[in-house]
């Protein structure tokens, strides 16, 4: 790609959980970064251990990289479906970013509405591209810290531990507490659970 053009990478964390917010950043990796975080494994944050993206999070912000996060919460999500705080989120974390860049890549397959800026959407993107990659593992790191603060306020249902997705433990705790304050009251493992 051309290196005179300004690239942004965003991505989010958080569409398939039960409870908590979904996340989205967006990165600009610059030339010299894109090395250094590539030699440091950087990836789609799926793949790496907890413990791997906090040191490359601590990375990307000791290098430099250029980045913005939005998050949208359990009641917004009900209310507008998934998707559609997914793509908002992306594009308030674009226009958060202290430069305007030239273009977009987006991780999936779907554009972002009403973004006004040239954009490009790389099914498995957080994989591939830099940027995207360190939107990645900054959307889960934010996303996981959150977390964890709320395992704090609801000690019952032990969010530091599945961090929210629908796994049996969650689903157990659900059935027995009902839904918390941050549970997506739409989504299919909230409703049959409680």
């Amino acid at each position: 790609m051309n290196d005179s053009l300004i690239i942004a990478g965003t991505d989010e964390a958080g569409r398939g959980p039960l409870a908590g917010p979904v996340i989205a950043a967006a990165a600009i990796v610059a030339k010299e970064q894109r090395e250094l975080l590539l030699a440091a494994g950087l990836r789609d944050s799926k793949k790496l251990s907890a413990k791997r993206r906090e040191e490359l999070f601590a990375l990307i912000r000791g290098s430099g990289v250029v980045w913005r996060a939005q998050a949208c919460g359990a009641a917004v999500i009900d209310r507008v479906n998934i998707l559609q705080a997914s793509l908002w989120c992306m594009k308030r974390s674009i226009e958060k970013l202290p430069i305007k860049p030239s273009l977009i890549l987006v991780d999936g397959n779907r554009n972002i509405p009403e973004l006004g800026i040239p954009q490009k959407t790389i099914i498995g993107g957080d994989d591939v591209v830099p940027a995207i990659a360190a939107a990645s593992v900054i959307a889960k790191v934010l996303r996981d810290r959150v977390m964890e603060i709320m395992d704090k306020v609801y000690p019952d249902y032990q969010f530091a531990k599945h961090k929210g997705y629908p796994s049996a433990l969650h689903k157990s705790l659900i059935a027995r507490w009902g839904p918390s304050p941050i549970h997506r009251l739409s989504f299919r493992g909230v409703k049959t659970e409680c």
